[in-house]
């Protein structure tokens, strides 16, 4: 839950706030809880909402989502660079996309859901959750191919 606040709301502070609002509902709704296929995909869906709702409050429009978790599998200097520069341009690219294709890279990628929770996050259909990330995937793949033909192009 931490870190979908975190993604969205990019705050340490507000994200540890959204979490303890999250909790407060789900603790308030604790006997309905028993009642749902999954506990764990409502309270992202509970999360989620949240946020952006405090994002649309705020008329906040920093919405980030950055793989901040990624590791370079090189120790050299000049291949750490590089990845830490590919990882960045990948971050801007995810920036400059539709929040249903960043939710849904955030989902799948970051936060590793399977697509029938993402599907019950997102309530929608598990196939056009597929279809969407493909869609999706190609999207920032085509714009890194674009970067990087765009770098060479000079050199």
């Amino acid at each position: 839950m931490f870190r979908i606040a975190k993604r969205l709301l990019v705050s340490h502070d507000a994200a540890q706030d959204a979490v303890q609002e999250v909790w407060l509902k789900l603790w308030k709704n604790r006997e309905k809880l028993d009642k749902l296929d999954s506990p764990a995909a409502f309270a992202v869906t509970v999360t989620k909402n949240h946020c952006l709702d405090q994002l649309k409050l705020k008329n906040n429009n920093n919405l980030r989502i950055v793989h901040s978790n990624y590791e370079t599998r090189s120790k050299s200097p000049d291949a750490e660079l590089e990845a830490k520069d590919e990882l960045k341009k990948v971050g801007e690219i995810i920036k400059g996309l539709s929040k249903k294709e960043q939710m849904l890279i955030q989902l799948r990628e970051i936060e590793q859901l399977d697509y029938a929770e993402m599907a019950s996050v997102l309530n929608m259909r598990e196939n056009t959750i597929r279809v969407g990330l493909s869609r999706t995937r190609k999207k920032i793949k085509k714009a890194l191919l674009k970067q990087h033909r765009y770098g060479t192009v000079g050199d």
